[in-house]
């Protein structure tokens, strides 16, 4: 059982300390779920490295509601044992954190895939000041895998590709996005404020760190095949696959919504620019069909540009992005009112597009019209209407979530 404060689970903790928390350089932590196999191992060469490189330090194992044994054998090895009532991988390093006393954490899967002998490299690239220290496994970073320790789509395709989305997406100058085996130091952790309590928290931790530009180091390593016998390993290739490209996305308005928004809007244009003068291209005659389909993509991409903005304003406001100048520069040239002045000249110019063709529909007596040639009108008319109720909207809801910024 946890008890609560303020909503979110405190972790109990068995006081088994080995050194003043004081004296405390390093904390271990281990988020831990049925790892009878391998658990004693991980202790023991955790503690082995500290001992014979002179780092004070403690091992925490984070038990996530263990039955095969597990917590038995934390205890008999000399670690701290911390119980998340709270399921979930980042829920289990969150309460291991919140309890670690060491001015650095370094923590690692249980399952003996990662040697913790490594612990004095992670350590020795934190004092130098890094305030996050990767492991990488792969070669692209000098890292290595051992023969069947990683499933191949993991090896070849998922691992490389959402490293490389990290770099290219977050710019961080990583390799391996996925590997458990980090360091950090407590400040760095405690001024991220993860919220993450599945497997996207390690995910986090390197996409917020780098957004907020501190500083990161890689460390190569050797990924050896899970020790375990018990169960299977805890991942699940698509779904986690899936859950990391959602999670890279939500932290990307620029390239969820900004990027694709830019695109539509200029295929837009651009089939506005052949349609409005009915040019043959090809043998295929562009005309008010074209302007339909052009006007489609502007909407669609004039929305995905709001959204993008709203979505930008909203995680600043929430601390869940570093402010960002170029936002502020825009909000320097757009603001409510000339949102709105914007907005008016827009529903303006539509309105009186519309009031045209209904003119020249009264004039045909209300009969039948040539609506290749009225379309041209309609259709334009109709896109700024709603294009300017859209920004009216729009300038109003993101003051509003601007406010809490000013």
């Amino acid at each position: 059982m946890t008890t609560q404060v303020s909503g979110n689970p405190v972790p109990q903790v068995e006081p088994q300390g080995v050194h003043d928390a004081s004296e405390l350089e390093l904390s271990v932590v281990m988020p831990c779920l049925n790892e009878a196999d391998t658990l004693a191992t991980c202790i023991e060469k955790a503690q082995r490295a500290m001992r014979e490189h002179g780092i004070a330090g403690e091992v925490i194992v984070a038990d996530n509601g263990s039955t095969d044994g597990s917590i038995e054998i934390a205890r008999r090895c000399g670690a701290r044992v911390v119980h998340v009532a709270a399921k979930g991988y980042g829920n289990a390093l969150m309460g291991g954190i919140a309890a670690a006393r060491g001015r650095y954490v370094i923590m690692g899967d249980a399952d003996d895939s990662y040697d913790f002998l490594q612990i004095p490299r992670f350590v020795a690239k934190l004092r130098e000041g890094y305030d996050l220290v990767q492991g990488c496994r792969l070669p692209s970073g000098g890292g290595s895998i051992a023969p069947g320790a990683m499933p191949f789509l993991h090896r070849w395709w998922g691992n490389p590709m959402f490293s490389h989305m990290v770099r290219l997406w977050f710019h961080a100058p990583i390799h391996d996005v996925y590997c458990g085996l980090r360091g950090f130091t407590k400040e760095l952790y405690n001024s991220l404020d993860q919220r993450c309590t599945g497997m996207e928290f390690a995910t986090e931790m390197i996409i917020k760190s780098s957004l907020y530009r501190r500083k990161i180091a890689e460390v190569p390593i050797t990924l050896h095949p899970d020790g375990r016998k018990a169960h299977k390993p805890h991942l699940k290739t698509f779904r986690d696959g899936w859950r990391t490209l959602r999670f890279f996305l939500m932290y990307s308005p620029r390239w969820l919504f900004l990027f694709p928004g830019v695109l539509l809007i200029l295929a837009g244009l651009l089939g506005y620019a052949v349609a409005m003068p009915g040019l043959t291209i090809l043998g295929a005659t562009l005309d008010a069909h074209t302007l339909l389909f052009a006007s489609v993509a502007i909407l669609c991409g004039h929305q995905s540009i709001l959204f993008a903005i709203f979505t930008k304003v909203f995680a600043i406001s929430e601390g869940l992005m570093p402010p960002d100048s170029r936002l502020n520069r825009f909000f320097d040239h757009i603001n409510l009112e000339r949102g709105l002045l914007l907005s008016v000249l827009s529903l303006l110019s539509g309105t009186a597009l519309l009031a045209i063709t209904v003119i020249q529909w009264w004039m045909a007596g209300f009969g039948r019209m040539d609506y290749a040639q009225t379309m041209r009108l309609v259709i334009p008319g109709a896109t700024l209407t709603a294009l300017g109720f859209q920004t009216m909207l729009a300038s109003f809801f993101v003051s509003i979530l601007g406010m809490r910024r000013k």
